[in-house]
Order: structure tokens, then sequence, then C-alpha cells
């Protein structure tokens, strides 16, 4: 519905005169609609950045694609997510638990 309104040029959210939004702008919205939804904990653009990049690797999004989409050079750099996301692997079951064994 925003872009259909808005119809943005370069930008996905420009500001009046199709500008980019400056740090303090994007910060200021974050920090604002946090508040409005009754958020407690201080929020911020980067939060967002690092939930998303969390979440792409938690749903088994290669990290190869995370790095691109996130603009980092090397993988070294996004691999920090994977030690975000590690109590993922507590949930990955061992496929020989579950094997009956026939104790004779």
């Amino acid at each position: 519905m925003y872009y259909r309104e808005w119809k943005p040029k370069k930008y996905l959210f420009e500001g009046k005169r199709g500008t980019q939004y400056s740090a303090t702008s994007v910060a200021n919205i974050v920090k604002r609609s946090a508040s409005r939804a009754g958020i407690l904990q201080k929020v911020s653009p980067h939060m967002l950045r690092h939930s998303f990049a969390t979440h792409l690797l938690e749903d088994g999004v290669d990290l190869r694609y995370i790095q691109q989409l996130l603009g980092h050079k090397t993988t070294k750099t996004t691999e920090i997510y994977t030690h975000v996301a590690s109590h993922q692997l507590k949930k990955i079951k061992n496929p020989l638990d579950s094997l009956y064994l026939d104790k004779r």
C-alpha cells in the first residue's frame, strides 16, 4: 500500500524531496515506532538489521545470500550471526536417537 501510494523513485523510504533519510531520522522513526508499539527495550535500526539476518539464518538461508543482502565484503563479517542462531542447533534431533534398537 505504501509503495503504491508514495511511488518512491530511488529509495524505498524517501524524504520529502526524494532524498535518502539521514541515519538520525531512521533511528528516530524506529524509536518512535517501538514506543508506540509498547516496546520498553531500547531499539535501534541496527537491531532490526541484526534480527533480519538472524531470522534468515534460522530459516535456512545460505550464509552467502545473507552476506550479499547485508552488503558484507566477506563471510567472516556475516558469520557473527551463526553464533546468535546457535540455540537453533540444540533443536536439531539426531536421527540415530529415533531408531528402534532391539535389545537382545
